[in-house]
């Protein structure tokens, strides 16, 4: 079968022929229609990822969306999201066909786009459940995406809406993407890029976010845009961290979280229950499906995956997914 395989640590992976997989005992074999790249793929094909480093040669990617050839309790052709390994420990997505433990699957209703879904697992998670699961959001709060012109801000920035948020602010450093996030139901944007120090910056998203302050901020960024957020928040709070794309390092005084009572989230999708994922996942498919969420991406065949390996790495807005 084709595949992409990455064969040195540090570089793009080459797409050439490779073994296919045989199924074992208790195992789901799927052929993989979809596979979205994502961030964490590049850090394990660096040789960076805090788990460790794989042995080469390897087939990267840790989702994808297919149909299932063979299963013990599952009907052939039956559409599903598979969390793979992709250099963790299991075998990659970015292959025609993989073999996956059961429970590496969701299924899926069958008029689901393959490629679309293929983008609400990693970012989908990464979006939906800080604000679902971590802050519970309530009906009627005001929300803080940061970062919210890349794959995962844009989610957020809907599923705050379909959550129940009152009113939801974006904020990022590209004016393209607020532009697009407006589209996507942004009442308010704030330009990251035209702040100052963190006091005015708090000043800019207290004014977009109205007179109660920020009650939920999604936060991958940490560093002064944290801090802003901090300072515009209402009392009670809360801010979901999830990231360090602006600073690994962030000084926040102590009045500004006694005062507000404030609380401060750390969110990574490993630590989320299962139970929990399946549930999120089913909900942003039957709302894409419905016309209600989307995320802007890029489909490309399988052979552009050396191209797409260095486009991801420039952080793209769009979400690139790779078609076998």
């Amino acid at each position: 079968m084709r595949a992409a395989v990455v064969e040195q640590l540090g570089q793009p992976p080459v797409v050439r022929e490779h073994d296919a997989p045989t199924r074992g005992e208790g195992q789901v074999l799927v052929e993989v229609t979809a596979a979205a790249f994502n961030p964490i793929d590049l850090s394990i094909g660096g040789g960076c990822f805090y788990g460790g480093s794989p042995e080469t040669p390897y087939v990267p990617g840790v989702e994808g969306f297919g149909r299932v050839l063979e299963a013990d309790d599952l009907a052939a052709g039956m559409r599903v999201y598979v969390e793979a390994g992709g250099g963790r420990g299991g075998p990659g997505s970015l292959c025609e066909r993989v073999a996956v433990e059961r429970d590496a699957l969701i299924e899926v209703p069958e008029d689901a786009d393959d490629a679309l879904a293929a983008c609400f697992g990693v970012a989908g998670f990464a979006a939906w459940l800080p604000l679902e699961w971590r802050a519970e959001l309530r009906a009627g709060e005001t929300v803080l995406v940061l970062g919210a012109s890349g794959a995962v801000g844009q989610i957020a920035v809907q599923a705050a809406r379909l959550l129940g948020a009152g009113r939801v602010v974006a904020a990022a450093r590209d004016r393209d993407g607020l532009e697009r996030a407006r589209s996507l139901g942004a009442d308010a944007t704030v330009d990251l890029s035209s702040a100052g120090a963190s006091d005015d910056l708090a000043e800019m998203v207290r004014a977009a976010a109205g007179d109660n302050g920020v009650d939920v901020t999604l936060d991958p960024l940490w560093g002064e845009p944290m801090v802003a957020a901090a300072r515009a928040s209402a009392p009670g709070a809360r801010i979901v961290q999830m990231g360090q794309s602006a600073s690994s390092e962030a000084t926040l005084d102590s009045a500004t979280v006694r005062g507000r009572g404030l609380a401060i989230l750390g969110y990574s999708n490993f630590l989320v229950p299962r139970e929990l994922r399946v549930r999120a996942y089913r909900r942003m498919v039957e709302e894409a499906s419905a016309g209600r969420l989307t995320v802007e991406h890029e489909v490309l065949p399988l052979e552009e995956t050396p191209r797409a390996w260095q486009r991801q790495a420039a952080h793209p807005r769009r979400k690139l997914v790779l078609r076998p």
